[in-house]
């Protein structure tokens, strides 16, 4: 069971998050908070998986609080919700530590998803944000290539990783196997790498072979 605390000041989008998650068989809601400075501590005593972090919050700023997460609960992975714009504030949340960036115009499915991802040990991001990414790694030769990454595209490779062949893939997403050798071409190309060898250990390398 994934645990997860929601951490937003509006109590009508906690409110919606909450019934959303509590749909899933395989989620449940911790707890909430609605000021930055609870979060760390309420994510501690509540043993919470996953955070949904708003980006603005009464308290300290939410990069402040991805820093305090990741040396205080180094497991737990934070998701943030946002209704500001992904190409502006979404890549200092990703190297701050956040594993996701969500828009507050999504799906139910995108929301658990998303949860669903992060908690998996995976990097959630749209596939707008993906493309600016790759935009961004050739000015940052600081951002790992898997950031240029669509969602698909990293999960076909966290799958390839554990030994899954394009056949099991295919069957998994429910997509055509021909689909899947085109996900492996991209996927291959943004990496620089030629094999499926290459795929598995830079998985490794980025702590990525997990489903």
């Amino acid at each position: 069971m994934i645990r997860v605390l929601i951490a937003d000041d509006h109590p009508l989008l906690r409110e919606g998050v909450k019934r959303v998650l509590e749909r899933a068989p395989d989620v449940t809601v911790a707890g909430e908070v609605d000021t930055a400075d609870k979060v760390v501590g309420a994510a501690r005593e509540l043993r919470a998986d996953v955070v949904l972090l708003d980006i603005v919050m009464p308290g300290t700023s939410h990069l402040a609080v991805l820093a305090a997460l990741k040396d205080a609960l180094p497991n737990v992975r934070t998701l943030i919700i946002s209704g500001h714009d992904e190409s502006e504030h979404a890549i200092p949340a990703l190297r701050a530590g956040a594993a996701g960036y969500l828009m507050k115009s999504f799906e139910p499915t995108q929301l658990l998803e998303a949860v669903r991802r992060v908690h998996g040990g995976r990097r959630y991001v749209s596939d707008g944000l993906a493309e600016q990414l790759a935009a961004d790694l050739g000015k940052d030769p600081g951002l790992p290539p898997h950031l240029r990454l669509s969602p698909r595209e990293l999960e076909v490779l966290t799958m390839l990783a554990t030994g899954m062949s394009l056949k099991e893939i295919a069957a998994k997403l429910d997509i055509n196997p021909k689909t899947v050798t085109s996900y492996r071409a991209r996927v291959l190309e943004k990496l620089g790498v030629r094999t499926n060898a290459d795929l598995v250990r830079y998985a490794l390398e980025h702590d990525l072979a997990k489903r």
